[in-house]
């Protein structure tokens, strides 16, 4: 048992190290896996044929369409021009003297809209260039002023997020994207105000201290020259037209909120599922998939609207669609197989004493959820694929501890929801490693930042959010 445990540790310390170095998660996962089942002493072919990708596959299986609808609609937004419309849009309102306001809402606008966290990194970076420039903001603020807005409270607080760190508790509780509102905007609003205000400060003291605003340069961008504006998949990441008027931009932003709503309270409740008790639907319910099929619907509407406002060209349109899904694979590989490890290290008998050492934390439901996402999502340096991992092996637990406890389970949603996006953002989480390089940055110049309004802020905030949960309830 102690061996398979220093093989869990191990294992992990060696997926942190192969990540943070650049290697591929999709290769460094099942590397990982058969070096703890090996430890362990369990079968490493049935291990990794029974174990690892049949998790690895029900991840795809799941959200594979939020990631390919997601990655379309980005593509299409950018294209057509709207996201850097909208870019520029809140830039003019807020001025140059509120960059970081107008960089993070920004950000976070594009986030909410259901636009991918990685494409948003490529789309704000030139704008946050532009505006630190005006406001002579050291650049090394710019990934964690981008980070506010698309890695934390639109990503996890906010209700009707479309993100997928917003769907995946609504399959274990059995809840919709919407639920525990008033949760969701007050944690939302603490980390969004609360990271500003460390912004405001870090500002401040790199100006006394005589740093200003370095334009990058060829040598030190390391790919932030040239990625800056492409992402992944070429033309699909470029502003290949420019809308008639900004105000169309927000069209499909409305549009993905106000479906996702409709039919999340009202259009899917009201239709007969009872259906879904045969087969082959047998083990679905409108409860565990009406987070996934409210956002898919939403998305789809989405890339219509998109499509509608451009059908002037259509044919360019369809191009970059093609081009923009490929941009799908990479992201949900890469999580399915942190997933599949997750599942492997699951499975290993001494996980039993990482599980049991979780629960014993605390016996209250919503402290224990929170904190194994939480650790999980450290261990993988993800969001979702912790949270995956965390809801596949301890779910049906919290969820009848809750039920025992009197515990919401829309609190439950929100609050595991929240506790996913704190510590999965270390080192070797992927976003921020694709963001440092987008933005031209190392780890050394920039991570401090990141840590603290990706990490340290939205910890703290979970941390008195649950109180307030166990005492009002889901609100």
């Amino acid at each position: 048992m102690i061996l398979g445990l220093v093989g869990i540790i191990v294992s992990l310390l060696v997926l942190i190290a192969l990540a943070y170095r650049g290697v591929s998660v999709v290769l460094a996962a099942p590397i990982c896996a058969f070096f703890a089942m090996s430890m362990s002493g369990a079968p490493l072919l049935p291990g990794y044929t029974e174990i690892f990708m049949p998790a690895l596959g029900n991840f795809v299986r799941n959200y594979f369409p939020l990631f390919a609808t997601g990655a379309i609609f980005g593509g299409l937004m950018t294209a057509a021009g709207y996201s850097r419309a909208i870019a520029e849009v809140l830039a003019r309102a807020f001025g140059a003297k509120h960059a970081l306001a107008a960089t993070a809402l920004t950000s976070g606008l594009l986030t909410y809209g259901g636009i991918s966290t990685f494409v948003v990194v490529f789309v704000m970076f030139p704008l946050g260039l532009e505006l630190f420039r005006a406001a002579d903001i050291p650049r090394r603020l710019m990934p964690s002023t981008i980070a506010v807005g698309s890695l934390t409270f639109t990503m996890t607080a906010l209700p009707g997020s479309p993100q997928i760190q917003n769907i995946i508790p609504g399959n274990a509780f059995e809840t919709s994207a919407f639920a525990a509102p008033g949760l969701g905007l007050l944690g939302g609003a603490v980390m969004l105000f609360g990271s500003l205000a460390y912004l405001g400060f870090r500002r401040r003291q790199l100006a006394s201290a005589g740093e200003h605003f370095q334009t990058p340069t060829q040598a030190d961008a390391r790919g932030g020259a040239t990625a800056g504006g492409a992402a992944p998949g070429g033309e699909s990441a470029k502003a290949l037209l420019t809308p008639a008027h900004p105000g169309l931009a927000f069209i499909p932003l409305a549009v993905m909120f106000l479906v996702n709503l409709v039919f999340t309270m009202w259009v899917l409740p009201s239709m007969n599922w009872d259906f879904l008790a045969e087969e082959p639907y047998k083990g679905a319910t409108l409860g565990n998939r009406i987070a996934i099929w409210a956002a898919l619907v939403a998305m789809l509407a989405s890339v219509l609207s998109v499509l509608l406002l451009n059908i002037g060209n259509l044919a360019l349109m369809a191009q970059v669609m093609g081009d923009s899904v490929k941009n799908a694979f990479v992201p949900i590989l890469s999580t399915a197989s942190e997933v599949g490890y997750g599942a492997v290290i699951a499975g290993v008998a001494a996980f039993a004493l990482i599980r049991d050492g979780i629960i014993e934390v605390s016996g209250n439901a919503l402290v224990a959820s929170a904190v194994a996402t939480s650790v999980i999502s450290g261990i993988t340096g993800s969001a979702s694929g912790g949270m995956t991992i965390a809801m596949n092996a301890l779910g049906e637990d919290f969820k009848r501890m809750a039920l025992e406890q009197g515990i919401g389970l829309e609190a439950m949603h929100r609050i595991t929801a929240m506790a996913s996006g704190g510590l999965d953002s270390m080192p070797h989480n992927g976003a921020v490693i694709t963001l440092l390089l987008v933005c031209g940055l190392t780890h050394r110049e920039s991570y401090r930042d990141v840590f603290v309004v990706t990490l340290v802020i939205p910890v703290l905030t979970v941390i008195a959010l649950i109180p307030i949960a166990l005492t009002l309830g889901s609100f």
